[in-house]
């Protein structure tokens, strides 16, 4: 059917504060987005995707996304990712699927030892996951940053590694917060897991800036429609 609405699930975390625009973003590019608190065992029956929101989940104390990563919502979460389902997580959600070991690596404080907030320019490095399915190697794309702590981290086996599967979905083109070799986002191996830092929900409105998110929000919908039950 033609207005087909895929069901979205955006987690909501103690701290979260991105989680009401990623539900405007989602709805407007035509899925159903519903908001799912981080005490909830499961998920919304349907669910095609699942997004982890910015903000500070649980104030951040220990680590950024080291207490969210034991929710009881995660269950379902991974559930969802076993299944090979699109899971995001955006910012503070990217910190909390590194710490739950969804995705690789680690995120730092940034290198400046300040919290960022601008518009920066990203490359799509692969095509090899959900969220770039719309996009082409080498594609620029303009969306806005706001965190203190996105200097991703890893060993050199682990890039290596990534580098040869495609799982280096974004790169910074200038050095923004010392991510090492300016890795703004990655995949799982299955390419259905994926995390970045900046906000691809705060770029799909040209009234409101740049629209370097729509082709990657765009995407997560496509692929959720794909696979998922769908509300009318």
């Amino acid at each position: 059917m033609s207005d087909a609405r895929p069901i979205v699930a955006v987690i909501q975390f103690p701290g979260s504060n991105d989680d009401g625009d990623a539900v405007i973003a989602l709805d407007a590019l035509g899925a159903d987005a519903r908001l799912v608190w981080h005490a909830e065992p499961e998920l919304p029956a349907g669910t095609g995707a699942v997004v982890l929101p910015g903000g500070f989940s649980y104030g951040d104390y220990l680590r950024c996304g080291a207490i969210a990563r034991v929710a009881p919502v995660m269950e379902a979460v991974r559930d969802l990712a076993a299944a090979v389902r699109p899971v995001l997580g955006i910012c503070n959600g990217f910190q909390i699927l590194c710490e739950a070991g969804l995705l690789p690596g680690v995120l730092r404080a940034n290198r400046q030892l300040e919290f960022l907030c601008a518009d920066v320019t990203v490359t799509v490095e692969s095509r090899g996951c959900v969220l770039t399915a719309e996009s082409a190697i080498g594609d620029e794309l303009v969306i806005p940053i706001k965190h203190g702590e996105g200097n991703w981290f890893g060993d050199a086996d682990l890039v290596a590694e990534l580098e040869s599967r495609g799982q280096i979905i974004l790169r910074y083109t200038e050095d923004v917060n010392g991510s090492l070799g300016r890795i703004a986002g990655v995949a799982n191996e299955a390419g259905n897991v994926m995390g970045l830092m900046p906000h691809p929900e705060h770029a799909v409105d040209p009234l409101l800036g740049p629209v370097g998110g729509l082709p990657l929000m765009r995407s997560l919908v496509a692929s959720a429609r794909a696979g998922s039950l769908v509300s009318v």
